[in-house]
């Protein structure tokens, strides 16, 4: 089934690569949507695709990227929109 996620990350996630390890995720899992830094420090992204994908790329954003520290994952689920072709990496 398809569906849609909306995440907040909050760690050491900006100025170590944490966004382009978004997108390499989200290609392998074969989402679409974006990942963007945010002013307070946090990563946002929102994705959409198979839902046992997506589960699999929440558990890669909850682990994070070697260079990375995660301290929170904030989940929202969504429906499904279809309103993006790719995924990217947006500021």
């Amino acid at each position: 089934m398809k569906k849609g996620v909306h995440l907040l990350i909050n760690g050491m996630v900006q100025g170590v690569g944490f966004r382009y390890y978004v997108h390499r995720s989200a290609r392998r899992h074969l989402l679409t949507g974006w990942v963007k830094n945010l002013e307070d420090g946090t990563v946002e992204v929102t994705a959409e695709g198979d839902e046992e994908e997506l589960r699999l790329f929440i558990k890669d954003m909850e682990k994070g990227s070697r260079f990375s520290t995660v301290q929170n994952v904030k989940v929202e689920w969504q429906s499904f929109s279809n309103q993006f072709r790719s995924f990217e990496i947006t500021t």
